[in-house]
């Protein structure tokens, strides 16, 4: 009789362990698959603006064999330019003359051509300004320092044109990217016949701003890109 009932007990207790065995490996396999119904996506917002800072560097050079009469041409040649910028709108501390920079040839080891003159000077007069279209106007306008006997050198990247109000904006284009991400993650779901659940992350990713074109580097082209996972019912 005890052996039956021993026989019985351990039936039990199997049939039981069993069960919660199975119900073990069914919450395993529930859990496997929500964690698979996730659909990540890319969502993007752009905006074209125009850039709210400048930055003009206005290069002179000046060659010669006496020093003296070198800075006196070249800082002659600075006070028309600042003058110049001055009756046109542009106040001194937009205005930064900055130090006389003066290469000698004849100490330069690697110069093996002989040249008709020992010194150069290069100046810069950095304009940095709000004005963006005030500038551009001036730059324009280069011809009037020409009819002074001012020669300018136009350098790749004598004028910079930046977009620093970013952060009034961001948080829109932030919105944007991520709405943009949702639309995307609605038609996925659709079209694999899920709802579109909750959302699981979010990530800024990539933020640019980028000249519109090499003709209009005055307007530029803002772009936010997020990534963004949700959870598909």
């Amino acid at each position: 009789m005890d052996k039956n009932r021993s026989i019985i007990v351990a039936a039990a207790i199997a049939a039981v362990g069993m069960l919660l065995l199975g119900l073990c490996l069914k919450a395993g396999i529930d859990n496997f698959v929500n964690k698979d119904r996730l659909v990540t996506v890319k969502g993007l917002a752009e905006k074209q603006v125009d850039a709210d800072k400048v930055t003009w560097s206005i290069i002179t050079r000046e060659t010669g064999n006496d020093l003296r009469t070198i800075y006196n041409t070249v800082n002659a040649r600075n006070a028309s330019i600042v003058a110049f910028l001055k009756q046109n709108g542009i106040t001194d501390d937009e205005i930064h003359v900055n130090p006389i920079q003066v290469d000698d040839r004849e100490m330069n080891e690697y110069a093996n051509e002989r040249v008709s003159y020992r010194y150069r000077a290069r100046s810069v007069i950095t304009l940095i300004s709000n004005k963006v279209d005030k500038v551009r106007e001036l730059t324009g306008r280069q011809n009037e320092l020409l009819e002074r006997g001012i020669v300018l050198e136009n350098e790749y990247g004598a004028i910079d044109y930046e977009f620093t109000s970013f952060t009034s904006i961001k948080a829109e284009m932030m919105d944007q990217a991520i709405a943009n991400a949702q639309r995307t993650a609605e038609q996925f779901a659709a079209s694999t016949g899920s709802d579109l659940g909750k959302m699981v992350t979010a990530e800024q990713g990539i933020f640019s701003i980028e000249d519109l074109d090499d003709n209009t580097p005055y307007i530029k082209a803002l772009r936010v890109v997020s990534t963004v996972t949700y959870r598909l019912d």
